[in-house]
């Protein structure tokens, strides 16, 4: 089964995270088939702290692609902040 989850990266108490689609048996950070998108939570400044292509996401999806919780809950803020506030 595909699952989207995180994949941990960066240094000692420095996080940063890649979104990727893999089987999930590998392991976290082990193989995965595609990178959609990165966290970092210690973002600062101008940097971006999340980048997700949304497109591909539902790609993984309409395939039976599985989201982790962390994956969801950071897809759904992400989609919020995209689209423009209705007014």
């Amino acid at each position: 089964m595909v699952i989207l989850r995180l994949s941990r990266g960066g240094a000692k108490k420095r996080p940063f995270y890649n979104i990727v689609a893999t089987d999930s048996r590998n392991r976290r950070d082990g193989r995965f088939i595609e990178r959609v998108g990165f966290y970092n939570p210690v973002a600062s400044g101008a940097e971006d702290g999340l980048r997700i292509s949304l497109e591909r996401v539902k790609h993984w999806q309409d395939a039976g692609a599985q989201l982790s919780p962390a994956v969801a809950r950071l897809v759904k803020d992400f989609a919020r902040k995209q689209t423009p506030a209705a007014a």
